[in-house]
């Protein structure tokens, strides 16, 4: 059995999002306890909870204490991962792309494809915007191997929710591959878009792009960004995104979400400076590419070494988890990351 401490480290939702994808992948049972246990409303909310469920679901496990606020959950998860067609409602504002990110790992090592719809949200504050998943994350994965791609259906803010989004993935031909980014190269192309639902009358889609395009243009990048109003959400919201791809093949992202007393143009300006501070860096992945590509890594044959911006909890997280699960190897020496993946490959494939 897989036990974990939900106190470690970050004390936070993604220890036990991942421990979960890990033990499905693995088929081994899991404990863990003191979930959440950092966080000012610890124990499982309801966003994590179906994240548990969803991993379940897919391969025929079982779950006990499965139910908002409980701080510790055993976990018995099934012999195969199947492919197929899933729904799930987080039933709440709760992120469908950290849902999402729970179920992928194992969904690329089904005897055939999957496809999965959630419904949530899509955009608000510590959670990975669906944009920077579609347009950032899964084209990295793609060239790992992991052939994931995501289709937003409707958007989703805080406090509704109501977004879905609908995931495909197809099986992992054999191993996942490992990624080399040591040269940040030279950028050839930025875009962004800036989506505002039932919010035309007030511009702001226009001026999230105007800000985030002026700060840019301040250090000479120019950048396209398409601008999207949107009548199909179920409340009022906002978000912009922004993904420049380097021609060594790197994408950093930088996106924020809309929400009561943040204006169109402070969104805009937070954009565009926290990619600007990412690229000036010299990384070859964003501050969030950073810790969602380890278990990938972690799991792939192969080294996989990446220049980070900064040190973040989330990736000292995420490297502690890999080494205590799967035993993967991980050094960082400044922003230098080099993972040594076990190249994990599921029984009877």
């Amino acid at each position: 059995m897989i036990k974990v401490n939900g106190r470690e480290k970050s004390g936070s939702g993604t220890i036990l999002r991942y421990a979960v994808s890990l033990s499905t992948l693995l088929g081994e049972d899991l404990f863990i306890h003191n979930i959440r246990a950092r966080r000012k409303k610890p124990g499982l909310r309801a966003q994590h909870l179906k994240g548990v469920l969803a991993c379940s679901e897919v391969c025929g496990g079982t779950v006990d204490n499965a139910e908002v606020g409980s701080s510790q959950v055993r976990y018995k998860p099934g012999k195969q991962i199947r492919g197929g067609y899933y729904e799930w409602d987080i039933g709440t504002a709760g992120s469908t792309t950290m849902l999402a990110a729970t179920v992928l790992p194992a969904a690329g090592f089904t005897s055939g494809p999957m496809r999965f719809r959630i419904k949530g949200g899509l955009f608000q504050d510590y959670a990975p915007s669906a944009y920077h998943m579609q347009h950032v994350l899964f084209p990295l994965l793609r060239e790992m191997g992991v052939q994931a791609h995501l289709k937003i259906i409707r958007p989703g803010y805080v406090p509704r929710g109501g977004g879905v989004i609908e995931v495909t993935v197809e099986p992992v031909a054999s191993r996942i591959k490992p990624l080399n980014f040591l040269y940040p190269g030279n950028i050839k192309e930025i875009k962004g878009i800036a989506i505002s639902s039932h919010l035309e009358k007030r511009r702001v889609s226009e001026r999230m792009a105007k800000k985030c395009k002026a700060v840019l243009k301040v250090d000479g990048y120019e950048a396209p960004i398409r601008e999207i109003y949107d009548t199909t959400s179920i409340q009022e919201g906002a978000a912009l995104a922004l993904f420049s791809r380097s021609d060594t093949g790197c994408i950093i992202g930088s996106d924020r979400a809309g929400k009561p007393g943040r204006s169109s143009e402070e969104i805009g300006r937070y954009v565009a400076k926290n990619w600007l501070q990412d690229i000036q860096t010299g990384a070859t992945v964003d501050r969030y590419l950073a810790d969602q590509l380890i278990i990938y890594a972690a799991l792939a044959e192969g080294t996989t070494e990446y220049l980070i911006p900064r040190m973040t909890e989330h990736v000292e997280t995420n490297l502690w988890l890999v080494n205590r699960i799967l035993g993967a190897k991980t050094t960082l020496k400044d922003n230098h990351l080099k993972i040594e993946g076990i190249g994990f490959i599921k029984k009877g494939t």
